[in-house]
């Protein structure tokens, strides 16, 4: 999966429409493999980028589940924790 789509169930407060849009963005940059369409490609690019963003509103508002609301702040924590374990910390450099 693309590592720029995130997680967007079960948050509070609720994925907004910018979120879902990005999302269903980089799904069709990714599959199409064109950030940039040429002219020829831009309304059928931008007619699935508008109907992937519709279908996964759908879906997020269909989902169930009985865990607790996830908490944006912390989720983006753990995920700069695991970065910093994967890449190093920020900011260090490599003497020789």
């Amino acid at each position: 999966m693309c590592r720029n789509i995130r997680t967007l169930h079960n948050f509070e407060p609720a994925a907004t429409d910018d979120e879902v849009d990005a999302a269903a963005l980089q799904y069709v940059r990714k599959i199409s493999g064109s950030t940039k369409p040429s002219r020829a490609n831009q309304e059928a690019f931008d007619r699935a980028v508008h109907e992937i963003a519709h279908v996964t509103r759908h879906l997020l508002d269909e989902l169930v589940t009985t865990a607790p609301p996830k908490d944006r702040a912390v989720e983006a924590e753990k995920a700069k924790a695991r970065s910093a374990a994967r890449f190093g910390a920020a900011g260090s450099t490599v003497s020789a």
